[in-house]
């Protein structure tokens, strides 16, 4: 076997490993941007702990291939970068905001979330879903909210009685 087989290969089970991995997994469809644009978003991608790689298709329809996946192969079609999140809504995030903001230079594609494919439509839903922090200190803002209204009220009772 010729060493770039072996290296495709290998690096095949490396994305299968960061597919595994991720909460989430979105198909991005770039082209056009600039340095400076490339930069910035990468520099996003970075700050959401989103793993934002180019690979290529092939490499790519294999490792989903090797866990048994092949609802991507339509997908896996021109150029293509994967954007691995370490939480559920993340990467689509950012994506989905990196398509407003560059317009026709990037494409939501599609996802890999749960176990199961998604359309542009599901990964816009995903993105718009609160991530778990936001989530926590929701709750924590509602619950904190409760015993003050309740000081607040038995302050004016005492007061008014007073």
């Amino acid at each position: 076997m010729s060493a770039n087989k072996e290296a495709r290969i290998e690096l095949s089970g490396v994305i299968k490993e960061k597919i595994q991995d991720a909460k989430s997994v979105v198909f991005v469809k770039f082209s056009g941007l600039t340095v400076a644009e490339d930069t910035e978003l990468r520099r996003e991608f970075r700050k959401n702990n989103v793993e934002y790689k180019v690979y290529k298709n092939t490499l790519i329809r294999k490792a989903f291939e090797s866990l048994g996946i092949t609802d991507f192969n339509d997908d896996l079609n021109g150029p293509t970068a994967v954007a691995f999140g370490s939480d559920e809504t993340g990467a689509a995030k950012v994506v989905v905001d990196a398509a407003k903001k560059y317009q026709d230079k990037v494409v939501v594609k599609s996802a890999y979330f749960e176990e199961k494919r998604l359309d542009v439509n599901g990964v816009k839903a995903l993105a718009a879903i609160p991530s778990k922090q936001q989530l926590y200190a929701m709750l924590a803002s509602a619950l904190l909210g409760v015993p003050r209204a309740l000081a607040i009220a038995l302050n004016q009772v005492a007061e008014k009685n007073a």
